[in-house]
């Protein structure tokens, strides 16, 4: 056993240099996503019924994610180079299924599944384009930058003022709307780095500042896949005990 510890160490010595700070979070991110998961699916059984599907959905991000992430921190440590094609395919699988959140949230209360499949094509169109500029047609990065953020825009809308929202006003569950007005500032705030990093590549202008475009993202990633399945977790937890609260009264 102590010769496996100390094999394995020696790997990680030899592939993780000091002070190799991108390095580190595909490190700690494939962690910590693959945490969440297993903590997610262990809470789905303290929730009402309803909500069981939500953190499915929240496992299943962060598992998708954490199996990426695995294959991109070798990927890294093995070349050096930006895992772009893997990082796509997960945002592929995983940002559809944030906004399939949405959905869940207010389907109970009248959400339409043409809302949820509107989501879904504003997440691929961004997706998609940001792909093409970024890897296929380089020469037109901003072109492909500025439809995909159109794509972006979009989510927001619906968060913000489209059917998610007047769903989630006309539900009369206050857990339902306070979760659906902070996943939508995970939107604005926190996906608003994707669109920013992206359009960062033209002139190398995240160089100038010392950061770099993988760690940026790897970054976000954690805190925006985990934090959607926080927000949906802790929203579950509260209705779960007022649903509890109002039985023992009745």
């Amino acid at each position: 056993m102590g010769n496996l510890v100390s094999s394995f160490a020696n790997v990680l010595a030899a592939d993780l240099q000091p002070g190799d700070a991108i390095g580190f979070t595909f490190f700690t991110g494939y962690m910590a996503m693959a945490a969440a998961s297993i903590f997610f699916l262990v809470e789905r059984g303290q929730v009402d019924g309803k909500w069981k599907t939500s953190l499915l959905i929240s496992a299943l991000i962060t598992f998708i994610a954490a199996v990426h992430y695995y294959y991109m921190r070798d990927l890294y440590l093995e070349t050096g180079q930006s895992p772009t094609e893997f990082r796509y395919i997960d945002w592929t699988l995983t940002v559809p299924l944030m906004c399939v959140e949405f959905y869940l949230l207010i389907k109970p209360y009248g959400g339409k599944v043409s809302t949820m499949w509107k989501l879904i094509g504003y997440s691929v169109l961004m997706l998609v384009t940001g792909y093409i500029g970024e890897s296929l047609d380089k020469e037109n990065t901003i072109l492909w930058g500025v439809i995909s953020t159109l794509g972006y825009l979009g989510i927001v809308y619906e968060a913000t003022i489209g059917d998610v929202k007047k769903v989630a006003l006309s539900s009369n569950n206050p857990e339902v709307a306070n979760a659906v007005r902070l996943l939508r500032n995970f939107v604005i705030v926190g996906w608003a780095i994707y669109p920013i990093g992206y359009m960062c590549m033209e002139g190398n202008l995240l160089a100038s500042t010392g950061w770099n475009l993988d760690l940026l993202y790897n970054i976000a990633d954690a805190v925006n896949k985990i934090g959607f399945g926080l927000v949906v977790y802790s929203s579950a937890m509260s209705s779960t005990k007022a649903a509890a609260a109002a039985a023992i009264k009745a």
